[in-house]
């Protein structure tokens, strides 16, 4: 199968200029951010260091990468002149997120139940076994993502959400409905994706967030260079956010409210509009970026407007997806009189207005929505 937009995409200078180290990993002609990670050493313990002694080696690790992957980027340094780390700030990474695992601070809910014993849940209702609905080659996803031969797209069960919109609710409401992986089975099914002709791996659910611990674990076995893309809700965790910065070389979050209101009606989150902003800010400081929005019916003063304003003044690197596919589904469908504002799909008019007030803003759009 074959997009022709995703080859023709990259002849556009803005999409070249904004995912610059995204289409470097793509073709092979930077490493992934996690490789870099692999090649910095760790001073410390991990198994007897404190909690707090880790994050502190974390804190004085982080700038370090920074440096050398900024000298990798501007051509200064090879990855392949420096030494693989015996005990590295990836590994690092993996031994922090163990620890915060047993008292589970990986989203903004910050539930801290310990998901190792599992006797009490968390929002997302998972313990510590991460599972996996399916995983292939992805056609459908934006075209910078998806180029010749598609997005290794990986779908895990579970998610700190609960959308009453929900099209993939079999996967989200469900964590059980999945096969179990740990991190040497992630890794081989990543490298699996990586010979098939993948261009990224493009971590997904349901929400990846709940799964940290096993995907960088993944990481930590994968030698093959392929771009890590983060496809999320952004409810992580101030902690989550700084673990993914480092390791993640493409964005791809979904800005969905532009309030609170909707999102605790809609998705049953508090705190929706501070988080969510806050983790677009940290993402766009930290590498490339496709945002998603997808624009529900009559929401679009509420919520399309107020998050694209807020893009263009806070994200004015980001490319923006405005999303037209919405349709009722899960509980919508089951109940649309509770739920009528979203009942329908949204008008033509509608979704005019979005691509309106977005070039209005100065946002780039048109190549990926």
């Amino acid at each position: 199968m074959l997009r022709p937009n995703g080859v023709l995409v990259w002849q556009n200078e803005i999409v070249r200029s904004r995912l610059s180290w995204y289409h470097a990993v793509m073709r092979n002609q930077k490493p992934a951010k996690f490789l870099i990670c692999k090649h910095i050493p760790c001073n410390i313990n991990l198994t007897s260091a404190s909690e707090e002694d880790l994050w502190l080696e974390h804190e004085r690790l982080s700038p370090i990468f920074k440096d050398l992957r900024t000298r990798i980027s501007d051509g200064e340094i090879k990855l392949t002149e420096r030494t693989h780390s015996t005990r590295s700030f990836l590994d690092l990474k993996v031994a922090l997120l163990n620890r915060m695992l047993t008292h589970c601070n990986f989203c903004e809910w910050n539930c801290k139940v310990d998901r190792v014993k599992g006797l009490r849940k968390g929002a997302c209702h998972m313990d510590a076994t991460t599972r996996l609905a399916t995983w292939f080659r992805h056609f459908g996803e934006e075209a910078p993502l998806v180029g010749t031969s598609g997005s290794g797209t990986i779908f895990f069960a579970g998610c700190m959400f609960r959308c009453a919109f929900c099209q993939n609710w079999d996967i989200s409401q469900y964590p059980l409905n999945g096969v179990p992986a740990d991190g040497r089975r992630l890794a081989l099914i990543m490298s699996s994706l990586k010979e098939e002709g993948a261009h990224n791996i493009n971590l997904v659910g349901g929400e990846p967030t709940p799964n940290l611990h096993t995907i960088l674990d993944g990481m930590r076995y994968l030698e093959d260079n392929i771009a890590m893309l983060w496809n999320s809700d952004m409810y992580a965790s101030v902690p989550a956010m700084k673990i993914l910065a480092d390791v993640i070389d493409i964005w791809l979050p979904d800005f969905k409210y532009g309030n609170d209101k909707c999102a605790l009606r809609l998705s049953k989150v508090p705190r929706y509009f501070q988080t969510a902003a806050r983790n677009h800010s940290i993402a766009h400081e930290n590498g490339d970026m496709i945002i998603r929005h997808l624009v529900l019916p009559n929401h679009i003063k509420c919520c399309t407007k107020p998050v694209l304003r807020w893009i263009a003044e806070n994200c004015p690197h980001a490319l923006v997806n405005i999303m037209d596919q919405y349709r009722p589904d899960y509980q919508v469908l089951s109940d649309p009189e509770k739920y009528a504002d979203i009942a329908r799909r949204p008008t033509v008019e509608e979704i005019a207005t979005a691509y309106e007030y977005a070039s209005e803003l100065g946002i780039i759009y048109e190549p990926v929505s």
